[in-house]
Parts: structure tokens; sequence; C-alpha cells
């Protein structure tokens, strides 16, 4: 068995080939889900073993301010609040390392999950905490505006831009309910759709049209964003590729992607019952997954809230979840 991991050095173990770990808790992914369940297990004598993935803390370490997680009344940063949280793991003793999930045998337990394609360990439970990826256009300015005004939560940081112009990309219904949100803290949104109608529902298309200060930007695709270290406007294409082509510029403060998630849950795949989408599916009220000892939580299980209060509140099922499956499978 590997000794544990100098976490300060945050750097992977040397690994032996073929070298197999048992565990009674192993926890796959960061963030407010893993971090949460790693408490709870840890406090329970799990000693559960994480592995944080390829982001640790998850998402909200690209998130500059959280106001509205509670117990922060002035506000914390994403990367601050999530060190917090892994600070809080490892004070009950939760052996968190840095390594990713690479293959998973889930046919029977114990779980066998390997690690960065080395490193074998075998779980008496399985906490999938692995998140989501919201999809972005691919734009160089996405990734240089990233905290000053682009963001892939209307939910998460739309109080920031009260009474200020905003765009949100997206045609669906996601896209939809974030620029009705966003309507309510904002002075105007722009809804930049690429095609000439709507895919969201018809009741969400209703409700988009009789909002006075949304403006749905028809045929609209995005070929940049401007502004001095923050976003201060956009570019778009207006009837891309037709002969009536042309460059338009709106002033915006804010740019919202709203054109889809990515669950990562393709490493169980084989094995756990996910929807269409690949989110994976949970016993309503539980974090149970179709496999008895595997648990799902945060993000790569909901595809509708997505916060880190709910995911976190998810992590605190998981850990119960998994300490009641090994009282009962002794």
């Amino acid at each position: 068995m590997f000794d544990k991991m100098n976490l300060s050095e945050n750097q992977p173990k040397d690994v032996v080939a073929g070298e197999v770990e048992k565990v009674k808790c192993l926890i796959i992914g960061s963030g407010p889900a893993g971090y949460t369940a790693a408490i709870y297990a840890a406090r329970a004598n799990l000693s559960p073993v994480m592995y944080e993935g390829l982001q640790p803390g998850g998402q909200l370490t690209t998130t500059t301010e959280v106001e509205n997680f509670p117990g922060y009344p002035e506000g914390i940063t994403g990367p601050v609040m999530m060190e917090d949280l892994k600070k809080q793991a490892e004070r009950f003793g939760t052996d968190i390392r840095w390594g990713m999930a690479t293959e998973t045998d889930l046919s029977k337990r114990p779980f066998k999950v390997t690690i960065d394609s080395k490193k074998v360990v075998e779980a008496e439970t399985l906490i999938l905490a692995t998140g989501a990826t919201a999809k972005y256009l691919g734009l160089d300015d996405e990734q240089k505006y990233a905290g000053g005004g682009v963001s892939a939560c209307a939910t998460c940081d739309g109080f920031f831009y009260r009474g200020k112009d905003v765009a949100v990309v997206g045609g669906g219904d996601t896209a939809a309910e974030e620029a009705l949100y966003l309507s309510g803290l904002c002075n105007k949104v722009y809804l930049i759709v690429r095609r000439d109608e709507l895919r969201a529902s018809k009741v969400m298309q209703d409700r988009v049209f009789k909002t006075k200060n949304i403006e749905v930007l028809w045929k609209h695709q995005t070929k940049g964003l401007f502004g001095d270290g923050v976003v201060e406007g956009a570019e778009l294409f207006k009837n891309k590729g037709e002969t009536n082509e042309e460059l338009v510029k709106i002033k915006i403060d804010g740019f919202f992607l709203a054109i889809g998630h990515k669950p990562n849950s393709d490493i169980v795949k084989d094995f756990i019952d996910t929807d269409e989408v690949g989110y994976i599916k949970t016993v309503p009220g539980t974090s149970k997954t179709n496999v008895p000892g595997v648990f799902a939580c945060g993000d790569v299980q909901d595809s509708h809230y997505r916060q880190a209060v709910t995911a976190a509140g998810t992590g605190c099922m998981a850990a119960i979840d998994a300490e009641r499956f090994l009282g009962e499978n002794a």
C-alpha cells in the first residue's frame, strides 16, 4: 500500500506497476460535492481516499466571487472556498491525492478504479463527484476574459451585473432560462441565437418574447469579445456565410454561455445508468446509482440546479448512503 502523499508537494508519487490498494470509501473528483462527501465520510470513520482529478476544486476554482454560499456574509472567491473545504476534509483524516481515474471495473465489489493508467485501487464503496464541464464556443477570448465578464452560470454570477447590459449565447431551454433570470437583474439582455428559431420549449419561448428587456439576435454568431481587462462588448457575425453577412458590435458587460454542459461520466458509462446527455441517474431522494455501493453527487448527476450548495448537499447524502451501505453489507 502506498504511503500518504505529501500534499504540500501536490505531485503524484511514483507508482509500482501492478500494485493494488484496498480502501473502504473512494471518492473520485473534488469540488463542493466531493469535499463535502469526504468530510462526512471521514467523520464516519470510513477513512476516505480522494483523487482530485484534472481540476482540483472543480468549476468553482474558475469563479472569482461567490456570494450565495451560506456562511460567507462578505462573499469569498471560489478558489479560497475550495481550499477551505479541502482543509476541512483533511482535518478529519481524508487522504486527498493528486491523480485522475482513467478506468473502472464496477462489475463486482470491491470496485476496481485505475488511477493515471497505472495504479489500481479496490474500493468497498465508490462516490462519484466528477462534475460536469460547461461547453464553450472555443474562442480565445473566452479564456482571456474568464473571471472578467465571461460566465457559464447566470444564477452564480448574474448578481454582479445588476443594472448592466449582458448577452446570453444559446437557443435552448437553458439559454431561455438564463436570459429570463438575468432579465430580472440587468438593464438589457441580448439572446444570441445562431439559427432563425429557438430550440427552447414553447412556454419558454413565450416568456422570452414577452420580456421587454430581452432582445433576441437571430442568426448571429460570436466572433470575439473586446474590452480593457474586462468584457466591454462583443463582435458578432450576422447571417454568417450568406451574401448579406455583416459584422455587428454590441456593448455588454457580461457574456454568458448557455449551450449546455457535459457531465464527466464517461469513465463509468459501461456500468452506471445515465440519461441521454450523460448525467448519472440516481434513485430519487438518494445518491444511489443502479450499482449497489456506487453513489453519485454534484453536477455529474444534477442537470437542473448546478449550484455549489446543492452539490454540497448531495455530497453529504452520498457519504451517509455509503456509510449505511457498509453497515448493511459488512
